[in-house]
């Protein structure tokens, strides 16, 4: 990238927009460079109306676009709102990846997630088991709007050459996280649940599942690091490019810790870093969802990129963000 670039950060309000938008912006205040980052919210642009999206990027002419916005949520947001979460990721992301295409954008970020690999796939997961398998049915819908955004950013650059890549990553957390117990993620709704429960003086905290199944975390501001990395270091038409088994260029990368713990011992941690001094119990009617879900991150390791932040340390950041937050009783 040129130091002058307009960056376009779509989704920069969310957690991972923002984490993006603040990790950028730290490193154009260290190094003095003269980067534009077009951030606009929700109702400057309507992500939904590709007129919109349209006339936004001829007035705002970006040359690189980062894409975060999303419509995101846990296991019971996914099962209540399915035809939301396919048909609201499928528009926005084609709406960006097709006006990217129409603009002349000389390189994209397309954030997924790695609900996109098979419920049962091998472990660790590499990123050419995509679609050998079934999807995880609690996720299946979410997942399927990521898997198409990939599948359009690996088509544009099979047919036009353009240099838009799709960055996959584990389960995140941190700064700026959702902490709504009917739409959140497993870590800022165990931090909510059990600060809840230390502040009511609860005797017991009732947990989804069998805790049985195994997860990777990654704290949001490795993920951000991870994207401008991608930015300034990898080209999948240069030499550097990953490759597969096949030694075929692929164009798109996981993105996560490479440490996984399992819901109950995850569960524990956090009360222990909340204070929570009560009983844990485990409601197992409720749903597991994937059993285990552990990246293979050689790929983007081999580049250069590694994650900075350790869970412990993570946690601890999560926490005082919640006890700033509006979610916090």
């Amino acid at each position: 990238m040129k130091i002058n670039e307009k960056i376009f950060i779509a989704g920069s309000t969310g957690m991972v927009g923002n984490a993006i938008k603040r990790i950028l912006k730290k490193e154009m205040d260290h190094y003095g460079n003269k980067r534009q980052l077009i951030c606009p919210t929700r109702n400057e642009l309507n992500l939904l109306n590709f007129e919109d999206v349209k006339l936004w990027f001829s007035v705002n002419n970006p040359k690189v676009v980062i894409i975060a916005a999303a419509k995101v949520g846990g296991i019971n947001a996914n099962q209540t709102k399915p035809y939301e979460f396919l048909y609201e990721n499928l528009v926005i992301q084609s709406n960006l990846i097709e006006a990217s295409k129409q603009f002349g954008i000389k390189k994209l970020i397309f954030l997924g997630s790695s609900c996109i690999y098979p419920k049962l796939c091998k472990q660790p997961i590499k990123e050419e088991y995509l679609l050998e398998s079934s999807l995880e049915p609690t996720n299946q819908w979410y997942a399927v709007a990521k898997i198409a955004g990939l599948k359009l950013c690996e088509a544009l650059n099979k047919e036009y050459g353009l240099d838009f890549i799709s960055i996959m990553p584990c389960n995140l957390y941190g700064v700026g996280d959702n902490y709504d117990l009917n739409t959140s993620h497993v870590i800022p709704g165990l931090i909510n649940k059990f600060h809840t429960a230390k502040v009511k003086n609860n005797r017991k905290v009732i947990c989804w599942g069998t805790g049985k199944p195994l997860r990777e975390f990654l704290y949001v501001d490795d993920l951000a690091k991870a994207c401008l990395f991608c930015l300034k270091n990898l080209d999948i038409s240069s030499d550097n490019s990953p490759l597969d088994s096949s030694i075929k260029k692929f164009p798109w990368l996981n993105v996560g810790s490479g440490k996984e713990i399992s819901i109950k011992d995850l569960s524990e941690k956090i009360a222990e870093t909340v204070g929570y001094k009560g009983e844990i119990h485990w409601d197992n009617s409720m749903p597991d969802g994937t059993p285990r879900k552990l990246l293979d991150i050689s790929k983007i390791k081999a580049l250069g990129w590694e994650p900075e932040i350790e869970l412990d340390k993570g946690l601890r950041l999560a926490l005082e963000d919640f006890k700033k937050s509006s979610f916090i009783n």
